[in-house]
């Protein structure tokens, strides 16, 4: 397989795009491609006469904006290698990562910079805004001069004007070069440095060059609502478009489901990308209620019109997301099977992806028309999957994946690296599934989540969660074991409890209800013994999965 330069990909992307609108920040000012070169320019600059080497790290920690994504394409194209950082993470755990990835510049957002301590980063040479690329802090002449001499250097360099054929990047050595180390959020404690080398991002390139480039084209809208610190979300609602010269809009607040349908009306993005969560409170809060009329839940059982129906219904799904987009991709989190049901019930073009920060991200993806219900796909363009067990189509066994996408190892950690990555380069990635025999892989669960029964019964959590969430008044729940009993802990939906006029009582007597419902459809072993009510919501990863190491 012959890998070409991923930076030379951004160069070309730039210079043929060169007069298209690039990225937005929603309700906000535009950056043409040429716009993005020149700050590119300047940030390339700014690099060079503070000292930056190739190979040195440089962290982003801010929320989702141009800005941010300049600053990270400035940063491959120059040689240093990114270090994205979720802005959700605490200042103690930035420090960490900061300190931990060795990085010597930091580029910070205006909700993070005032939390952070500088003097808990003692290795940084400097603390740069991304919404004006001044100073935070310098610890450094060098630094302080290149940015206080920036437009005379830059006026020096190009005394003209700055154009197309000024634009010359870093081509990396080798398609194993490392890129940028991210940092996973994880369930399960203290984060890991993802090493993802040039390769990893140019094969999820050429996935989605494959998967998507059929439908999309220079010029579409998309919507950036995933943290772009994530790789889901910078691999396929930034880098892809980019490279192939569409409009990037960047919902730079964080995105509400009232703000992100907004959004959808306005920009009208050819594709979306979502953890189901979005689409989740989309579908409940704006098109479940008003399928629940008696002349509507009659009209859908009525064979004769039941396909009309359900086509209208269709439409109106589409028109809540835009209207124009050709197929909704769903990952990072397990979706809820009333939803899917539904949706599938209505033939709406979704579709669920499978993926790792590991695989930068993609594993496992079919497009919706191609798609099973329950699964999350084949395996990926350039990737292999296989399922570790005697027999993979019945019993589950860890998903295992190989080739371009999968990371070097985690920074500093050769020990972690061992473990995940086994001799013959295949990647485990810790998930249970199972695995029919065209290819579609079934997720069971996280290993390290599955519970054992008192006879040593496998029992999923997730599975339990998944039919529990669907039941009147849960908003979301976990599934633990304490001491050989299983028990359910709710957050119940008070928001539609108030709707109601239900009192607590209500609620508590309520809950008791799913729990008698939800048994009769469990085996013994997985059978709820108690339903716990937390009055808050669960602390989540910024993927919106439940930290459930928190709860017990």
């Amino acid at each position: 397989m012959t890998i070409p330069s991923f930076n030379e990909l951004i160069q070309k992307s730039i210079i043929d795009h060169w007069d298209l609108d690039a990225l937005t920040d929603y309700k906000g000012a535009t950056l043409q491609y040429h716009d993005v070169a020149r700050k590119i320019e300047k940030l390339h600059i700014m690099f060079e006469h503070s000292g930056v080497q190739r190979g040195d790290k440089i962290a982003l920690c801010g929320r989702n904006s141009s800005h941010w994504a300049v600053a990270y394409l400035a940063t491959l194209t120059y040689g240093a290698v990114a270090v994205p950082i979720l802005h959700e993470f605490t200042a103690e755990q930035v420090h960490n990562i900061v300190n931990h990835s060795d990085a010597r510049l930091l580029f910070v957002g205006d909700v993070v910079g005032p939390t952070i301590d500088p003097t808990k980063m003692p290795l940084l040479e400097g603390i740069i805004n991304i919404p004006d690329y001044s100073l935070l802090l310098s610890r450094t002449d060098k630094l302080t001069y290149a940015r206080e001499n920036l437009n005379k250097i830059f006026g020096e360099r190009y005394p003209k004007y700055f154009r197309k054929e000024h634009v010359s990047y870093y081509t990396e050595q080798s398609p194993d070069e490392l890129a940028l180390i991210n940092y996973t959020s994880g369930t399960t404690g203290f984060s890991k440095g993802v090493m993802i080398p040039y390769r990893a991002l140019w094969s999820n390139f050429d996935f989605a060059c494959e998967a998507m480039g059929k439908h999309l084209e220079g010029g579409q809208n998309v919507i950036s609502i995933l943290p772009l610190a994530h790789m889901y979300g910078m691999a396929f609602e930034f880098i892809y478009e980019f490279l192939t010269g569409m409009h990037i809009y960047f919902l730079t607040r964080i995105p509400s489901p009232a703000i992100i349908a907004a959004a959808f009306a306005e920009v009208k993005p050819a594709i979306i990308i979502a953890v189901p969560l979005i689409i989740e409170k989309i579908i409940r809060k704006r098109v479940l209620p008003r399928l629940q009329t008696r002349r509507m839940r009659l009209l859908r059982t009525m064979p004769v019109v039941s396909g009309v129906v359900n086509e209208r219904i269709c439409e109106q799904v589409r028109e809540a997301f835009g209207g124009r987009f050709y197929e909704i991709i769903v990952g990072g989190a397990a979706f809820n099977q009333e939803v899917e049901q539904f949706l599938y019930n209505i033939s709406f073009p979704y579709t669920v992806g499978y993926g790792a920060t590991e695989c930068a991200p993609i594993i496992c993806y079919a497009p919706w028309d191609e798609f099973q219900p329950g699964s999350c796909g084949r395996a990926a363009k350039n990737m292999q999957v296989r399922i570790l067990s005697h027999d993979p189509e019945n019993v589950p066994g860890e998903i295992l994946a190989k080739g371009p996408n999968v990371m070097l190892g985690y920074y500093k950690n050769e020990e972690a690296t061992r473990e995940t990555i086994d001799a013959d380069g295949w990647y485990h990635t810790g998930d249970l599934g199972t695995m029919d025999n065209e290819g579609n892989v079934y997720i069971k669960g996280r290993s390290k989540n599955m519970l054992l029964g008192a006879s040593g019964q496998n029992i999923y959590p997730e599975e339990i969660e998944d039919q529990l969430n669907s039941l009147p008044l849960v908003g979301e729940s976990i599934v633990v074991q304490r001491e050989e009993k299983i028990v359910a802990l709710v957050h119940p939906d008070y928001d539609e409890a108030q709707s109601l006029g239900l009192t607590n009582d209500d609620i508590i007597r309520q809950m008791e209800q799913n729990r008698l419902t939800l048994n009769q459809t469990q085996p013994p072993y997985c059978r709820i013994a108690a339903i716990d009510l937390h009055t808050e919501e669960f602390a989540k990863t910024p993927k919106k999965s439940i930290k459930r190491y928190l709860y017990h």
